[in-house]
């Protein structure tokens, strides 16, 4: 359903994807300008992608942390020694309630990631961040919605692709940094990242 009272708003950010990545994470949306630490993926500091990150690969939840923001720099050259691209899907969005709650996002714009993966022919897997971004894959790839925290296989593009579905970095997902980094972790061993 269209609301077309509510403006369209594009993603600010082209997809940060290395040349050798493996894994292309992907959330829904970023959220409002003012909730950002850093022009970069996951920029609102109460989000805890870079702490789980920090706490799997370095053994510390604050390693990519610097005072109230996050290590852009830092982060942007682990994901590309670790062979991990980072983007959306959605490319443009509507706000319903002006915030960063995916409940509130109507997609406007889906981004194509069967593109994305042939432009990307190394990337073996593609891992939903959150509810909304894994039923938006589902859709795109014609599969069924993972369970949180499994994988599914799937064909795009006409090669086998691992759809992992994650449990959300957002602090409104009721399960602990800790129990979230244990999801991750696995799905990293999985894939040979770690």
């Amino acid at each position: 359903m269209s609301s077309p009272n509510f403006s369209v708003e594009r993603h600010p950010l082209e997809p940060f994807i290395p040349e050798n990545a493996r894994l292309l994470l992907l959330g829904s949306f970023p959220p409002p300008r003012k909730r950002w630490s850093m022009d970069f993926f996951y920029p609102n500091f109460i989000n805890d992608m870079w702490r789980i990150m920090g706490l799997i690969f370095q053994g510390d939840r604050q390693f990519f942390v610097d005072g109230k923001r996050f290590r852009q720099d830092a982060i942007e050259n682990f994901l590309t020694q670790r062979g991990i691209g980072v983007y959306d899907t959605a490319r443009a969005v509507r706000r319903l309630q002006g915030n960063a709650s995916d409940k509130y996002l109507e997609i406007a714009e889906p981004t194509d990631v069967p593109a994305l993966l042939r432009q990307h022919p190394t990337l073996a897997a593609v891992a939903a961040t959150g509810e909304k971004a894994a039923f938006t894959l589902a859709e795109m790839f014609g599969t069924a919605v993972p369970r949180t925290g499994e994988c599914v296989q799937t064909d795009c593009s006409g090669r086998p692709t691992a759809f992992f579905r994650m449990p959300s970095t957002s602090r409104a997902y009721p399960l602990s940094l800790d129990k979230k980094a244990e999801t991750y972790r696995r799905m990293f061993e999985t894939l040979g990242l770690l």
